[in-house]
């Protein structure tokens, strides 16, 4: 990810300027019994410094071949400190030849894999460190030491989750302007041109009447779909679909659909069967009612529920008649409205009076 950029620049800084630190360490001592070993160290230093440097500022070669490499050179100078300082300088607690350079791959580690493989790497440098410096005098010092890597190691790695998860937001937020940037356009674009010529289309079918009537009705459905498809409001958090979109569809010269002003946010899933449940609704409408009768959708959200009303005035559902449908093999009610909020751990009521109407109303929890 680009956010790593920084912190790869950064370790390469602290890498060079470690060696230098080491370097100048080496040079101040004079008791140390190998000192041609310590040298050759800071060598062995230098030329992986240059190396890494050059390995991690390319994104493919960040794996775990190049990480292991980078902590076992890093264990192999850290091990070579007994040799070249000798017992009397490591009983004095004598900074280690790599210094803090050490420090390095625990700081790679957490940058590339999190706090969970900057603590694991920090804990196998700390564990060379103990083993090479286990005759100096004072254990508070190494204690210090080893609590310093491992917190290192994860607050790094935790610092550099916390950067990449805000570059995901703002990778997020930036696609997310630019589909409304989108939107935007299209909607000034459809308004212009595919709007205008459904609603004359509506009109003009509903003044010549009948298949011209219904191709009317036909093209003001639509027209009401695509309008709040192209609406410019905010777009829904990821996974969720505002209900009232969906049942906007449904709307038509003989179809009232009423909404909330607020968004009703709903899994997309759920969205989907409740909007399927509804136009089942209405299909029953047209199917005992006729084409031409009038029903009215109403959406609500209280105390968390949202309950969605299909409202008719036919001729009402005789008692029985639906326990009769179900046993004849006619499920539309049982498995295309109730059936689908079953599934979702809806409600399904349904209140009819002959010579009143019907009304289906549906419950679910938000």
């Amino acid at each position: 990810m680009a956010i790593e950029g920084p912190f790869w620049r950064a370790i390469a800084v602290f890498r060079l300027a470690s060696l230098v630190y080491a370097a100048v360490l080496m040079a101040q001592h004079r008791g140390y019994e190998q000192p041609l070993i310590g040298w050759l160290v800071i060598g062995v230093m230098a030329l992986w410094t240059a190396a890494a440097t050059f390995a991690y500022s390319a994104e493919p070669l960040r794996r775990w071949p190049l990480l292991t490499i980078d902590l076992m050179v890093t264990m192999a100078c850290l091990l070579t400190t007994p040799y070249v300082q000798g017992a009397q300088q490591v009983s004095m607690g004598a900074m280690p030849v790599p210094a803090t350079w050490i420090a390095a791959p625990v700081l790679a580690w957490a940058v590339r894999h999190g706090r969970r493989a900057g603590t694991l790497s920090a804990a196998v440098v700390a564990a060379g460190e103990l083993w090479s410096r286990s005759r100096v005098e004072e254990a508070a010092v190494l204690i210090n030491e080893t609590v310093l890597l491992l917190m290192a190691g994860w607050l790094v790695g935790h610092m550099v989750r916390l950067a990449k998860r805000a570059e995901e937001r703002m990778q997020r937020a930036a696609e997310m302007e630019a589909a409304q940037r989108e939107r935007e356009r299209l909607a000034r674009d459809i308004h212009d041109s595919v709007l205008q010529v459904l609603a004359l289309v509506q009109r003009r079918g509903r003044e010549l009447g009948g298949e011209a009537a219904e191709l009317g009705r036909l093209a003001g459905e639509q027209e009401a779909a695509l309008r709040e498809l192209v609406s410019v409001g905010p777009p829904p958090p990821l996974g969720t679909i505002d209900l009232r979109s969906l049942l906007a569809r449904h709307g038509s010269p003989s179809v009232t659909v009423s909404t909330p002003a607020t968004p009703l946010l709903l899994p997309a899933e759920a969205a989907a069967s409740v909007a399927a449940a509804v136009g089942a609704a209405l299909d029953n409408v047209r199917a005992h009612c006729g084409h031409q009768a009038r029903a009215w959708v109403l959406a609500e959200f209280l105390d968390g529920t949202v309950t969605v009303t299909v409202r008719d005035e036919g001729p009402g559902i005789p008692e029985g008649r639906l326990e009769q449908a179900a046993a004849d093999g006619r499920m539309g009610v049982a498995r295309s409205i109730r059936g689908r909020m079953a599934e979702l751990g809806g409600k399904v009521s349904i209140v009819s009076v002959p010579g009143q109407g019907t009304e289906v109303e549906i419950t679910l929890s938000a």
